[in-house]
């Protein structure tokens, strides 16, 4: 039985313990400030879905799902289980109400039930990725790099990313949110930096520079003008766990690994 919730309280000792669990830990409320946005203000937000699952009246499931009703759009914030029924009955819910749809899944690598889940759907399914923090100091050469201007919006448009959700429309619509920042070489854009600014930690969200650019250091300089701009608040990004130039340019700049809080992403797209 699921259950649309309007309290946690009388679930706690359930978050807790399965997030407790290596196997089936939510990435997605590792930090306490990720606890407070993802799953307890979920509460109070309209577009949000706090969701319980029950067998016999006991807890086998919580999970919220963040709604963007516009687009048929919805991404999994949450999702703590360590039953395979759970995973299903979340699976059947979300086929019922929301055909048509995309969901995107964030979640445990090491979480074997939903991995088998999405696969069983038919989900695309992305490389595990590494979470980094940054810990260093901000110092180094930024110059050619500046924020995003009508000037040079369609450019940034046709170089940006299109297999994703926020593609460059999407992030220049949610200047509440999104920063962009371009690399710009004799009047061309050769590379961006999206990431957030809304929190006290940041993301590194995306960073691109085009092929016949790459190994001239505009990556560093993406990288550093964002760390700049968003000092003093914190920083993160999650990266591909094999993707080897990003990693060596991250370290490199200051940001460090974080045990135990990698994730995977899958997209399915609900018949």
């Amino acid at each position: 039985m699921i259950r649309i919730l309007d309290s946690l309280d009388p679930y706690w000792d359930f978050i807790n313990d399965v997030n407790a669990d290596p196997a089936y830990s939510e990435p997605m409320i590792g930090t306490p400030e990720n606890l407070e946005c993802n799953l307890i203000r979920a509460l109070d937000r309209p577009e949000d879905r706090v969701l319980g699952v029950f067998e016999n009246g006991e807890m086998t499931g919580l999970f919220v799902f963040s709604e963007e009703t516009e687009i048929s759009y919805m991404e999994m914030l949450v999702g703590l289980s360590r039953s395979v029924a759970a995973y299903a009955e979340i699976a059947d819910y979300l086929a019922k109400n929301y055909p048509g749809w995309q969901v995107d899944f964030v979640f445990n690598p090491a979480n074997d039930k939903l991995l088998a889940l999405v696969q069983k759907l038919g989900a695309e399914i992305d490389t595990e990725q590494q979470r980094m923090v940054f810990e260093g100091d901000i110092s180094g050469d930024t110059e050619g790099v500046e924020p995003l201007s009508d000037k040079y919006k369609q450019q940034y448009f046709a170089l940006h990313a299109k297999d994703c959700y926020w593609t460059g429309e999407r992030v220049a619509e949610a200047a509440d949110r999104f920063r962009a920042l371009l690399a710009v070489d004799n009047g061309t854009v050769v590379g961006y930096v999206d990431f957030t600014h809304a929190w006290d930690e940041n993301e590194i969200f995306d960073l691109l520079v085009s092929e016949k650019h790459r190994g001239k250091g505009w990556g560093r300089k993406l990288v550093l003008k964002a760390l700049e701009l968003n000092s003093p608040k914190a920083m993160m990004l999650m990266v591909e766990v094999d993707n080897i130039p990003a990693l060596r340019l991250y370290d490199s700049v200051g940001f460090k690994k974080v045990p135990g809080m990698n994730s995977r992403y899958a997209a399915w797209h609900v018949d």
